[in-house]
């Protein structure tokens, strides 16, 4: 995981002797807005219009950032109106790469063999992490959004009225629960098992281990009760919480040491990982040979011989039992 310095390449790791052993996420940088109209964004963020075939989404099949947008433009029905490539599985000296041997898509927009190409387009002198999910503007060149969080919003409305799908799944009235849960779910979870597994002192990951299975007994516990972490509606708030839990079992259990249990070993989060998966157009966007090359052959550090694991078996298509919780699907109509 390199960066850039005033538009030059570094390979350089997260330096986390500074933060006394503390793994620190650095905030996205580009966060313009694609709304129906163009008007500004929610907190007044430049905006754009929403338009079919202006916009291109870049990812990793393997990060779980790029994984809840990848998921929500399936949801939201928005293959033909927004284009994706991905990159290689590998995150080496390079950074991320489109380089198709190794399993890219390859970059039929701007012909980039390297990731950190797109944000040296957008500004030459860009600093900062070189990070994915990326929207690229075709028209003006550039990205708009590397923020995650903020492009699920946007694919969430702003092109409704060109897919003619208004699935919400960030409904109004249901927004106070959901961002209490995304709180906790960002902090412990998503980002949790980052902290523990990047940890580079003891008493620091043992801090985040505990943090993170605290966050997941109380998730088992919400679970046993509401089907959805928001109740009767599936909305942003379990796909985000999906895309670490079918990463934990095969990558964070083993690879980051986020051992105490695994996803199995809870009965409501099992069963609920399952549901998420088995959901129409869900499973399509999980490539689990990508998961695991990235994370076992990237992080030298971690996993230094760059052995891949056989396992786990995870067999995710076996049946659930959520069908016992009341539930409505997602709110609106596709």
């Amino acid at each position: 995981m390199g960066l850039l310095i005033n538009g030059q390449w570094h390979d350089q790791w997260y330096d986390t002797k500074t933060h006394g052993g503390e793994f620190v996420r650095e905030s996205a940088k580009l966060r313009d807005w694609v709304t129906a109209d163009g008007s500004p964004g929610p907190d007044g963020q430049p905006g754009r219009p929403a338009e079919a075939g202006r916009y291109h989404l870049y990812v990793s099949l393997a990060c779980p950032w790029a994984h809840r947008v990848l998921i929500m433009r399936r949801l939201k029905g928005l293959e033909g109106l927004i284009g994706v490539s991905h990159t290689s599985p590998l995150m080496l000296d390079q950074g991320w790469t489109y380089q198709r041997d190794e399993g890219s898509s390859g970059d039929p927009v701007n012909g980039v063999d390297f990731h950190r190409e797109l944000y040296t387009l957008t500004d030459p002198h860009y600093t900062g992490r070189v990070t994915v999910p990326a929207l690229w503007d075709k028209q003006d060149g550039r990205i708009v959004n590397n923020e995650s969080a903020e492009l699920v919003r946007m694919l969430n409305g702003a092109f409704d009225g060109l897919a003619g799908n208004h699935l919400d799944l960030y409904p109004e009235d249901l927004r106070e629960t959901i961002d209490a849960v995304n709180a906790d779910v960002y902090e412990n979870v998503n980002n949790g098992v980052y902290k523990s597994g990047f940890a580079t002192d003891q008493g620091v990951y043992e801090k985040h281990v505990k943090a993170l299975f605290a966050s997941l007994d109380r998730l088992e516990t919400r679970l046993a009760e509401w089907r959805y972490l928001a109740g009767e509606w599936l909305t942003e708030a379990d796909i985000r919480l999906f895309t670490t839990l079918v990463r934990f079992d095969a990558v964070y259990h083993g690879h980051f040491k986020c051992n105490l249990r695994r996803i199995e070993d809870y009965p409501n989060l099992s069963n609920y990982l399952r549901e998420l998966y088995q959901w129409p157009g869900v499973a399509e966007t999980v490539d689990m040979d990508h998961i695991q090359r990235h994370y076992y052959l990237s992080h030298k550090s971690i996993n230094p011989n760059g052995i891949v694991p056989a396992g786990p078996v995870l067999a995710l298509d076996r049946p659930h039992d959520r069908d016992r919780l009341p539930g409505k699907g997602i709110r609106g109509k596709g």
